[in-house]
């Protein structure tokens, strides 16, 4: 039987819970029967009563008191019920948490989960990528899981680092991606990018999502011109690993970088600034960037699919690159 992105986050959260008294997971409508927008809570306010608890829609409100349970020795966990709401928590994320332990060396032991990225019909305020807004303060470590096994041992492991952890899970990832389980014979550490594919042509960097889209478009390649992509998926944005990211550039001289938020200050523009900045000497051809369009993101599932990097968009992007 396989499980899904969503089984695996569930899973960690109930081990958590099981693991350890000091963690307790707050969010709007997670306990109950309700279990949360996604169902990702579903049945663990009847397993562990009194630690999964219903909060007001008020997410700046959330943020703070899971920063106080955290500066009392609690381990909390709290929901954004999408990541485009965790913009209302960011006075209590961005400039509280993260600049805490700066601020005073209290360590700030607390998890921020944020369903993250599109789904069709999602609209402008349900489908934001927002991940670059979050890793551009320091203190912040922001979590990006692409796998089953990872959804499930970065959750753990983002309760496990005494900082502040931005775990962006991807809503279109949660029942769409699956496999055989979640356990992991050798998991990688936090901040070390996977080579999900081995390739010598060009290298394609993803994150979250965008990962599976580039896998497909590097077989469909492989199957229709000979040209083998190298995936790299980062895993986490901050930390971002870019030793791992110039291993492979160096192997295929070309850079094309996949990402599903604005290409404006996003993510792409960081890792292909670093390229340029450490491995310059290493490209054949300019390095590029795919992202989503500089538009509010559009409701009607067409015009949505349209407006995010697709595997056709990302293999022919590739081509162009290759060509160069």
């Amino acid at each position: 039987m396989s499980v899904t992105y969503i089984d695996a986050i569930h899973q960690a959260l109930a081990e958590l819970l099981e693991e350890d008294p000091k963690v307790f997971l707050l969010g709007e409508d997670i306990a109950g029967s309700f279990g949360g927008a996604f169902k990702a809570t579903k049945g663990l306010a009847e397993r562990f009563p009194g630690r999964v608890l219903n909060a007001p829609i008020a997410e700046d409100a959330i943020a703070g008191v899971g920063m106080g349970a955290a500066l009392g020795g609690m381990k909390p966990i709290i929901e954004m019920q999408f990541a485009d709401f965790g913009t209302l928590a960011q006075n209590q994320i961005a400039n509280n948490a993260a600049a805490h332990y700066y601020r005073t060396g209290i360590p700030v032991n607390l998890t921020v989960r944020m369903p993250s990225g599109g789904t069709p019909g999602g609209g402008p305020f349900h489908s934001q990528s927002l991940e670059a807004l979050f890793a551009h303060y320091p203190g912040l470590h922001v979590f990006t899981p692409a796998t089953v096994a990872d959804a499930y041992y970065m959750l753990k492991e983002a309760v496990r680092i005494p900082d502040p952890v931005v775990f962006m899970e991807h809503k279109f990832l949660y029942r769409w991606l699956k496999a055989d389980t979640w356990v992991d014979p050798q998991p990688l550490p936090v901040g070390k990018a996977r080579i999900a594919r081995m390739g010598k042509h060009a290298t394609v960097v993803a994150f979250s999502a965008m990962v599976p889209e580039a896998l497909k478009a590097a077989e469909e390649l492989s199957a229709t011109t000979g040209y083998e992509l190298e995936v790299v998926d980062l895993r986490s944005i901050k930390p971002l690993d870019t030793d791992t990211i110039l291993a492979s550039v160096a192997r295929t001289a070309r850079l094309l970088v996949v990402s599903e938020d604005f290409p404006w200050g996003g993510v792409a523009a960081e890792v292909v600034a670093r390229v340029a900045d450490a491995g310059f000497h290493l490209l054949d051809a300019p390095p590029l960037r795919l992202t989503s369009r500089e538009t509010p993101i559009p409701a009607h599932p067409e015009l949505w699919k349209a407006h995010r990097p697709s595997a056709a968009g990302i293999a022919a992007a590739a081509r162009y690159l290759i060509s160069l």
